[in-house]
């Protein structure tokens, strides 16, 4: 999720061939694949330089910023109870063999799956595709030293186990944390926002409701009454009455309960948006519903703090790191070509492109889910719990990065919700992010979407349909044609199959982590865990992926055995 959720995406280019296009100016388009193959096992990982990078900034680069205290977090319920879970695998015997486990893809689900297996005593072997670490966070430097992201990612007080992970890292500090609010655009009044603040001296949920309340330009007192009514099922009803709104679209749900149209118009398509890429006509409201349950239940759970940098280094390889240190192993260009199977049904090992067999005593499908089914061996597909899979679909997103040639000034050090029709969220990421801070320079960080009738469409046109929409948020600073602001280069980062499409009746269709094939394994936001498609779902399910392996370690280690002394007779 975002706005409970991961604004991010995930790149399936070695299936679709999405491509990374940066132009500047209105020079001919310059395009890189986002990885390539290799001849051997694959890029075995080290530590990535850190060294400053080339910049084109007129004076020297000077950080600014001034961030907001990290919330207090330690006390919460969820907080504590994934601290708990955390502290399971450090405390858990020391296997007399480690378990060596393979797992395919090291986005933020396969890294998280790793570092804890490392952690209980285990051997992880992580294998990315791509030449890059991340999955829906990565992101990649251009030739000016620049950045660019798969999407732009907001990390909430209410992600207990990302927030968890930061700790056990030690880099708390590279989260820099915004006030506490949400600010939104007027479209009928360009270049004004509207903003929801949330006060520190009250408790949640008396912050939140507040924050609505105080809030006039968005939603009339008629209009708020009506909504309050209508949420108190919900409110009554606890995680039952949630779980069971699964089936009804958002659009829906409002319409009965009686809920203003114009709530759905102000508020929930921006939300619906922000949270899974699509509008509240094809939304489940239980998505929604966690959502609100999350912040309205915990003071700091809509507080929202941005990465300082770029998430390949300043997150990724913290946990690679750390899973090295515990004798756990890291590749990138290694892409899975097929998953071979013994004569029970089991896997037998890994085939990837180059040749290479990885044979474990335990397997990790760590992709997305659209990865997977393309991968799922024909004896498996008549497996109910695979069959459910063909339900999660993953939805388009486009990510774009505008660099302009002033600093615009219609903007905020925070997340900013454009309700425009084309664009969902945006943030100025020379303000935001030290490490991407210009003082003389914006670069705007959008998130296109829905991107479904946009994703077959140039670079041109998305950008050009782009601009038009800034021109109604920056009605001073920004036009269409260029006569204001000018470009000074931009990327477009286009992602088929992103986070899996909560559509109303999929819950059912999500696994959990241990599948019915013995030794084989499960991670990814869309597997079965109560923060759905997000960053917070994708490092919980690596999590409990990893404790499905370790609570089986000892039918693993027999598993291997028997192998062994196969083998040997053979």
């Amino acid at each position: 999720m975002a706005v409970c959720g991961c604004i991010s995406a995930a790149n399936l280019n070695w299936v679709v061939g999405a491509r990374n296009i940066s132009k500047v100016g209105s020079s001919d388009a310059t395009i890189s694949l986002s990885f390539g193959g290799s001849d051997s096992m694959g890029l075995s990982l080290r530590p990535i330089s850190t060294r400053a990078p080339k910049r084109n900034h007129v004076s020297p680069l000077r950080v600014v910023c001034v961030d907001y205290p990290r919330p207090e977090l330690e006390n919460t319920v969820n907080f504590l109870e994934a601290a708990y879970l955390s502290s399971t695998f450090r405390a858990s015997p020391r296997p007399t063999k480690p378990l060596k486990v393979v797992i395919a893809g090291a986005g933020l689900a396969g890294l998280s799956t790793a570092k804890y297996l490392a952690d209980a005593g285990h051997k992880p072997v992580l294998l990315e595709a791509r030449d890059v670490l991340g999955g829906k966070v990565a992101a990649w430097k251009d030739e000016d030293g620049d950045w660019y992201e798969t999407g732009l990612h907001i990390f909430f007080g209410a992600y207990p186990n990302v927030q968890n992970l930061f700790g056990e890292l030690g880099i708390n500090d590279r989260l820099q944390w915004k006030e506490h609010s949400m600010i939104f655009a007027i479209p009928n009044k360009p270049g004004e926002f509207s903003r929801f603040d949330f006060p520190e001296v009250l408790p949640s949920p008396l912050n939140g409701i507040w924050a609505i309340l105080r809030n006039n330009e968005m939603l009339t007192w008629p209009e708020k009454v009506k909504f309050a009514i209508g949420l108190l099922p919900a409110m009554l009803g606890g995680q039952a009455y949630v779980e069971a709104q699964d089936g009804v679209s958002v659009q829906e749900w409002m319409r009965k309960q009686g809920i203003p149209e114009r709530v759905t118009n102000e508020v929930f398509i921006a939300m619906s948006k922000a949270l899974n890429f699509i509008n509240p006509d094809e939304l489940s409201m239980q998505c929604i519903l966690i959502a609100l349950n999350r912040f309205l239940q915990e003071k700091h759970g809509s507080k929202m703090a941005f990465l300082d940098g770029n998430p390949p280094e300043r997150l990724c390889m913290p946990i690679v790191d750390h899973i090295q240190s515990l004798g756990g192993e890291v590749y990138l260009n290694s892409h899975i070509q097929k998953i071979e199977l013994n004569d029970d049904g089991t896997v037998k090992s890994f085939l990837l492109n180059n040749g290479k067999v990885m044979e474990a005593d335990a397997y990790v499908f760590a992709t997305p889910v659209d990865i997977l089914k393309l991968l799922l061996p024909d004896n498996w597909k008549g497996i109910p719990y695979f069959q459910r899979l063909d339900k999660l679909v993953g939805v388009p997103v486009i990510n774009v990065h505008i660099w302009f040639d002033r600093k615009l000034k219609n903007t905020y050090d925070h997340l900013l919700f454009s309700r425009s029709p084309l664009l969902s969220v945006y943030a100025d990421m020379s303000v935001t992010c030290k490490e991407y801070y210009n003082p003389n320079q914006s670069m705007l960080e959008l998130v296109f979407a829905p991107a479904e009738e946009w994703i077959s469409r140039s670079d041109e046109d998305i950008i050009q349909a782009t601009m038009s929409e800034l021109a109604k948020l920056f009605p001073d600073e920004i036009s269409a044609d260029q006569s204001k602001a000018r470009i000074v280069k931009y990327h477009v980062v286009k992602t088929p199959r992103s986070v899996y499409k909560t559509v109303p009746n999929c819950e059912p269709c999500r696994p959990i982590q241990r599948s019915p094939i013995e030794g084989f394994y499960l991670a990814g936001d869309y597997t079965k865990q109560k923060y759905l498609a997000s960053m917070e779902g994708a490092v919980l399910s690596g999590k409990l992926c990893a404790q499905a392996i370790v609570q089986d370690s000892e039918l693993l280690a027999a598993r291997g055995q028997k192998r062994m002394a196969k083998a040997s007779v053979v």
